[in-house]
């Protein structure tokens, strides 16, 4: 979650001062040398370090791609046997490739809550075949991934929740010699509460019919970032698959400072090894795909003959537009202002990073974002009645229909025509 910033700065300047204090014991990190080699034990190849080789990546989503035209014609064949529908597809079509992107955004993440349940209460939500999540939109993933069945479960993770659910501030002297500033083993609890057996064999299930659900998280020792498969995660049936489900929306969300990072056990070349995730958002805010990554071209070296539609529907939980604050003379607010604006910044980047690979593979570009026009107040991290507020703001937008950008902001096309 890309805030709280108030519980993020002190740390960050009191650790300039105290660097030699005793802080919380660990494991030895990955070396340098081998953090493309680590796994976490028994469940292998169940993430991707995209910024090195996309391979097990790509070899991944055309395995996803070759399970989808499998369940799709055995579902049409069941169809077409069955004389009561005459009119089932044939079994060549598939329906149009859908992406949805959640980003980050902290308590922000009502809006895009509310706005994927008034979608399916306006009667044109789609199915997604792919769903990432970072941060905020970690814990939004899996619910949107399982569709209106979950809509309940989103509505009441972001509209009766609070600060007491997420974190527990810690005292002075903890925050001095700890990792951070505040507990979050409530957000465990709240986790652990949601993502439970039944939400995995849902996932799973949907991991057969050829559909991905993928999380981000930050490896902070090696300051790279990490992409989840929680599908294979939930399809592999190892005894510790749900531990690990949880620890990744968890650890996507750990705001670095204000919240404990989430310590993952792997092995290395033989060698036990402990790796340190925190948020996805300190790397990116949200994400589809590398850009580095043709699809034109991976489909000619795979043979893979997908000529369908593809759309991208981003949902941006943060406003686009600079929010204007009388900044107090002092060194906490003036360090949050620069940390905010800086994750303004990269928000917005990712944006066009997106559009770009979109347009060059030809997906039609759909952005949804918090409204310039929203400007409520919240009392506290996690104010009920501010989220309830966001959460209604997104719900009515899509409602009425929401008008999806088709351009990062700023940016139009057709201005210079």
């Amino acid at each position: 979650m890309a805030q709280p910033l108030r519980i993020i700065v002190v740390p960050l300047l009191l650790g300039l001062g105290l660097a030699a204090c005793a802080s919380p014991e660990r494991m030895p990190a990955v070396p340098d040398e081998l953090y493309t080699q680590a796994n976490v034990p028994g469940l292998a190849d169940v993430r991707y370090f995209i910024d090195d080789d996309p391979t097990p990546f790509v070899e991944d989503a055309v395995q996803a791609y070759r399970r989808e035209v499998a369940h799709h014609n055995g579902r049409t064949a069941a169809l077409e046997n069955n004389p009561q529908h005459k009119n089932a597809a044939s079994a060549e079509s598939l329906p149009p490739a859908r992406y949805l992107a959640i980003s980050g955004g902290g308590d922000n993440g009502a809006f895009g809550a509310g706005l994927l349940v008034g979608w399916t209460a306006r009667g044109d939500r789609p199915e997604f075949k792919v769903v990432t999540g970072v941060s905020t939109g970690a814990l939004t993933a899996p619910f949107a991934f399982l569709g209106p069945d979950y809509d309940d479960e989103l509505r009441e993770v972001y509209t009766t929740i609070s600060a007491d659910d997420v974190l527990r501030r810690r005292p002075f002297l903890e925050i001095i010699f700890g990792d951070s500033a505040a507990d979050n083993g409530p957000l465990w609890d709240t986790v652990a509460r949601y993502a439970d057996e039944e939400m995995m064999q849902r996932i799973a299930e949907e991991h057969d019919k050829g559909r991905l659900l993928l999380i981000a998280t930050t490896n902070l020792d090696a300051q790279r970032p990490i992409v989840w498969n929680i599908g294979k995660i939930a399809k592999s049936g190892h005894p510790d698959a749900l531990t690990l489900f949880r620890s990744v929306l968890v650890a996507s969300a750990a705001i670095p400072g204000a919240f404990p990072p989430v310590m993952i056990d792997v092995e290395a070349d033989g060698q036990p090894y402990q790796e340190m995730h925190v948020d996805g958002g300190a790397i990116t805010q949200v994400f589809i795909y590398p850009p580095s990554l043709n699809i034109e071209e991976i489909a000619e070296e795979y043979r893979v003959a997908d000529t369908r539609e593809r759309e991208i529907y981003l949902i941006r939980n943060a406003r686009l537009d600079p929010e204007w604050a009388d900044i107090e003379r002092s060194i906490f607010t003036i360090a949050g202002r620069a940390i905010s604006s800086l994750i303004q910044t990269q928000g917005v980047g990712d944006l066009y990073r997106i559009y770009l690979a979109a347009e060059r593979d030809e997906i039609d570009y759909n952005l949804a974002h918090i409204p310039a026009s929203f400007d409520a107040e919240r009392e506290e991290e996690f104010d009920t009645v501010y989220m309830n507020k966001l959460f209604d703001v997104g719900y009515a937008m899509a409602l009425e229909g929401y008008p999806w950008e088709k351009y990062p902001p700023g940016y139009n096309p057709d201005d210079g025509e």
